[in-house]
């Protein structure tokens, strides 16, 4: 039977989710690649103890993560009747609905009967009784907002949810939301949203500010840019990596020549702090007190314990931000 190590706490911050009493690693193991039909088990099984070991305790699916929609569920709820049972009060596993799940006009979107059956869905797969925080993982404009939010507060009171969020919402979709959640005294604490140095919308959209105002933490997904923010792309393209294999979120053709040179410019940036382009563009998000966690993404329990580093230095000088943002503008017009 695994064993978790001693002080692996230690090993990890820990930071509020907006003005809740909820704590979260400051970084979380999402499970959107790599724990599908197509991982391998043990390899999922290694990366998810590597990352408990050194502190991450929240766990990041969603009802349709694969492929197969509904593997990556199935397969960490064997990793946790496996590995974690005995330490389920020490984490936090979130999950959601909101994209096409099943076939027919229930398996989509928005409405109560779809966020209520995949929720009990959800927890079949993950063999758990409750979740830590539920999502509606995005907004449903033919959906009434207020049967959307009057779902996730019926997921609270059964007790199959202890805390909700929301996912890819605008800041104007925030408020709204937030509003219909106090009124029914629903514990909602986080936002989802992606977010990284080449990706500002959420600071355009007025999602950022308005977490931060309502005082609702936020955790960035695609934090790395699919892999653009590291050193893996820098000098061409690996015959393993996410373009060659996949190509549905990272294609060749963004890594134009003038892209590349931006990228080893923000490298030349991560290495003047003594940090790799990865650990920095992690660190940038975690200088910002209303970032609760970033999600990283992992194929392998290295790339783990690589990312866990960016927490030992996330201050920033004026130049270099003034940088970064020069460059990071340079990337959109390139």
């Amino acid at each position: 039977m695994y064993q978790a190590e001693d002080a692996r706490y230690d090993k990890m911050t820990y930071r509020r989710c907006g003005r809740s009493g909820l704590l979260l690693p400051a970084v979380s193991l999402g499970f959107w690649h790599n724990f599908g039909d197509t991982g391998v088990y043990a390899n999922m099984e290694e990366m998810c103890r590597t990352a408990f070991d050194h502190g991450i305790t929240h766990f990041d699916l969603a009802n349709n993560y694969g492929p197969e929609p509904g593997s990556a569920e199935i397969h960490f709820g064997r990793i946790f009747r496996e590995n974690f049972r005995p330490y389920r009060d020490e984490i936090i596993v979130s999950t959601k609905a909101g994209y096409e799940m099943w076939e027919g006009p229930y398996g989509n979107q928005g409405s109560r009967k779809y966020l209520l059956a995949s929720l009990d869905q959800s927890l079949r797969r993950l063999g758990l009784e409750y979740v830590d925080i539920y999502y509606h993982h995005r907004p449903d404009p033919e959906t009434p907002l207020e049967e959307t939010m009057g779902a996730l507060a019926q997921a609270v009171t059964s007790g199959k949810a202890l805390y909700i969020g929301l996912s890819n919402y605008n800041g104007e979709q925030l408020a709204a939301a937030s509003e219909i959640l106090g009124q029914l005294r629903v514990p909602f604490v986080i936002n989802q949203n992606s977010y990284n140095i080449l990706n500002r919308t959420i600071e355009k959209n007025g999602l950022k500010e308005g977490s931060r105002k309502l005082g609702k933490g936020i955790i960035c997904f695609s934090p790395l840019a699919q892999g653009m923010l590291t050193d893996r792309y820098l000098n061409g393209i690996p015959q393993d990596s996410r373009v060659r294999t996949d190509g549905r979120f990272l294609k060749e053709s963004q890594f134009t020549p003038e892209k590349v040179g931006i990228l080893r410019q923000l490298n030349e940036i991560a290495a003047g702090r003594g940090q790799s382009l990865a650990e920095m563009a992690l660190a940038w998000i975690l200088r910002d007190e209303v970032v609760a966690s970033v999600l990283i993404g992992a194929s392998r329990p290295s790339q783990i314990l690589d990312n866990i580093k960016a927490t030992q230095n996330t201050s920033f000088s004026e130049g270099e931000l003034v940088e970064i943002d020069r460059l990071a503008a340079a990337m959109e017009n390139a």
